[in-house]
């Protein structure tokens, strides 16, 4: 497959290496030299320097056989002129753009992309993702991440294993007999910087980052079982009223499962701004990282903190400030990855990567078979995967013992006729049915393949 990525930023990079480490043909384009020269020394892809928007840049990328281009430059504008000239003068069939101003996306304007105007087949919203995903975490208290497949049937829940998890130095094999009604699998384990998919045989132990798959309806249950009976969040402070936090205290608000909502902003012109289309989240101007406007927000009193500020610093020290007077729990945004290894250490609950949200959101769109949806976890080193058996595919009328695909993929659950299955060797898959897989990078394409009707995966 021959992919354009315009844009080398943490995202344009991101994409580029997940891509070309399942060797696809990648070329970046991006107007910095600097990160030009890091991407051509990091991947195995071809770099232009120039901007993305240019038809001869493009022409030199290879539009002309191009399978896909990604734009995911720091200008709405350049992205959509783009993918606009790569529609026009090249017909790259598929063209994602990343488009952070919310004016351009106004239902109002719905027509703007269309192939007639401006043909952008996916839109990606990076905001916006990042605050669903938050709303995902606060649904589920104690996971520092919950993603759910076919239809919210299935959720796929992370967490890290305490010292009072009962579970703790049991194999996994078990688990069925000591809960037999638990309705879940453990699909991956990260120990030690080492991220795997377990054997019945293995056992978990304290401090594990562990992913579970679970019957939506059991996700109380399973939470408790490995050791986390938190409440769920109903007074809950948001630090940063830019479009992440904005994004959130709407979708709060709108769901009603937040009782006391409130968001600190800084500059006072946003605040209003705020105040004005926000009905029942209490607007604070002030700077987060003052002890008065923490108290004036009764941090003291609050079940969770979500600091989503544009600086990661002010989002960690926020988040440090809050638990420090009584919060109990934080959420932060970290945009710079160096930080993410010192979550647990400094305190802070969950971290939140907004590249993988958004690397995630761009990779459902470009794979091929009957991939309906995935996630990207640990920067790219695994995938969560909903796929949608086929008939003609090589997995219908197979069991899953006779895929032979031990040791780097994980058949999480089956979901048939509305009803989950969890999946064991003798297993058949039939076709209709839908699966959730986590496959480790190494077997991901082993997966499109399997789930293909078509000659012409990738």
């Amino acid at each position: 497959m021959k992919v354009i990525v315009c844009g080398a930023g943490q995202v344009g990079f991101n994409i580029a290496k997940h891509l070309a480490s399942q060797n696809n043909d990648v070329t970046v384009i991006d107007r910095s030299r600097s990160l030009i020269r890091k991407i051509s020394e990091s991947l195995d892809v071809q770099a232009i320097v120039g901007y993305a928007s240019d038809p001869d840049l493009l022409e030199k990328a290879g539009a002309s056989d191009a399978d896909l281009i990604v734009a995911v430059t720091l200008s709405d504008e350049v992205n959509m002129v783009a993918c606009q000239v790569a529609h026009s003068l090249f017909s790259v069939p598929t063209k994602v753009a990343r488009i952070r101003n919310q004016a351009y996306l106004k239902p109002g304007w719905r027509d703007l992309f269309s192939r007639d105007n401006m043909p952008i087949d996916v839109i990606i919203s990076p905001e916006l993702e990042v605050a669903k995903a938050l709303q995902r975490r606060l649904e589920v208290p104690g996971a520092f991440n919950m993603i759910p497949f076919v239809d919210g049937k299935v959720r796929m829940i992370g967490l890290t294993l305490e010292e009072d998890c009962p579970v703790v130095d049991t194999p996994l094999r078990q688990l069925t007999e000591l809960f037999p009604n638990l309705h879940t699998i453990v699909a991956a384990v990260y120990r030690a910087g080492r991220l795997f998919v377990p054997r019945s045989d293995d056992q978990l132990q304290v401090g594990d980052t562990i992913y579970i798959a679970v019957e939506a309806e059991t996700t109380q249950r399973a939470m408790a079982v490995f050791g986390h009976e938190e409440k769920t969040a109903t007074r809950i402070v948001i630090v940063g009223g830019g479009n992440i936090g904005y994004f959130l205290a709407k979708q709060l608000e709108e769901s009603g499962r937040a009782s006391n909502i409130k968001i600190i902003e800084l500059n006072t012109n946003r605040a209003n701004w705020l105040a004005e289309r926000l009905q029942q989240v209490v607007v604070i101007n002030g700077d987060a990282l003052d002890r008065e406007i923490l108290s004036e927000a009764n941090i003291a009193e609050t079940d969770t903190l979500v600091a989503v500020a544009d600086d990661d610093e002010v989002n960690i020290l926020s988040s440090l400030l809050a638990k420090q007077q009584g919060c109990e729990r934080a959420i932060t945004l970290m945009n710079n990855p160096i930080y993410g290894s010192l979550v647990g250490s400094i305190g802070i609950d969950v971290a939140l990567d907004p590249r993988e949200t958004t690397v995630s959101s761009i990779l459902r769109h470009i794979r091929r078979g009957r991939i309906r949806d995935l996630y990207s976890l640990f920067e790219g080193q695994a995938e969560i995967i909903e796929a949608e058996i086929l008939e003609g595919s090589d997995v219908a009328g197979k069991t899953i013992g006779q895929l032979r695909l031990h040791g780097d993929v994980k058949f999480a659950m089956v979901v048939r006729d509305g009803e989950t299955i969890l999946p064991q060797s003798d297993t058949l898959l039939l076709s209709g049915d839908s699966v959730v897989i986590l496959a480790l990078s190494e077997a991901v394409k082993k997966i499109e393949q399997l789930f293909s009707a078509r000659a012409d995966v990738f």
